[in-house]
């Protein structure tokens, strides 16, 4: 198999994980305001929210306007999963608790590093191999990476919000290869999701791989 130039990686679900759950870290901040829900029904309520929010791009921001419109996108999400379960009227202020919960996920807290992940990234670096981060995160994506000590090993960062595109566009995989200046063919792609990482790098070109972090 040729060496690549450039491997990129998806960012959560593939670099790093949400420790116990989604739902878990909202019902823990959620208590501090007073409001008790499970783990498992938030965390459900949580993805049928995420799933059916449009795609987080924002291509006619200005880029001091992208933060502000991240934040709001999320909000949006979180209201929508309260709302799912019975309890948005509960809340005395959600703009509060949604501002801490918010901040929350910037930090190292609620994430853990898969095991596999700082060998095969040392590895890589040692072979030469330039590496970059495609994701469909928020600019957030900069402090966590900071504080997991991943930030050190990605010559790119490319997230959708900044794009102007979601994987699986072809333009955010287009995007990112021209940060490095390589064409697709010299290019593979990592990330969990068959729809966003596989068929969507497949689709631009790029040699595409699947790492399943359920098993």
């Amino acid at each position: 198999m040729q060496k690549p130039k450039v491997i990129f990686l998806d960012a959560v679900g593939t670099l790093f994980g949400v420790k116990g759950s989604v739902g878990q870290a909202y019902g823990e901040v959620a208590q501090k305001f007073g409001i008790y829900v499970s783990a498992k029904t938030l965390n459900q309520a949580f993805l049928q929210s995420f799933q059916a929010a449009p795609p987080p791009v924002f291509p006619d921001m200005e880029p001091d306007e992208i933060a502000s419109c991240e934040f709001h996108w999320w909000k949006s999400v979180a209201q929508q999963t309260f709302q799912q379960v019975g309890v948005l009227n509960q809340f005395a202020d959600f703009s509060a608790f949604f501002a801490e919960l918010y901040q929350y996920f910037a930090t190292a807290e609620p994430w853990y590093v898969y095991p596999d992940v700082f060998p095969a990234l040392e590895q890589w670096q040692q072979r030469e191999i330039e590496l970059g981060i495609i994701s469909n995160f928020d600019s957030r994506l900069y402090l966590v990476l900071a504080e997991l000590g991943l930030e050190q090993f990605f010559a790119s960062i490319t997230i959708s919000t900044e794009a102007g595109a979601a994987k699986p566009d072809k333009e955010i995989f287009m995007t990112a290869l021209a940060k490095h200046q390589c064409d697709p063919e010299l290019a593979w792609h990592i990330g969990d999701s068959w729809t966003e990482d596989y068929h969507g790098a497949t689709a631009a070109g790029l040699r595409a791989f699947i790492v399943d972090r359920k098993e």
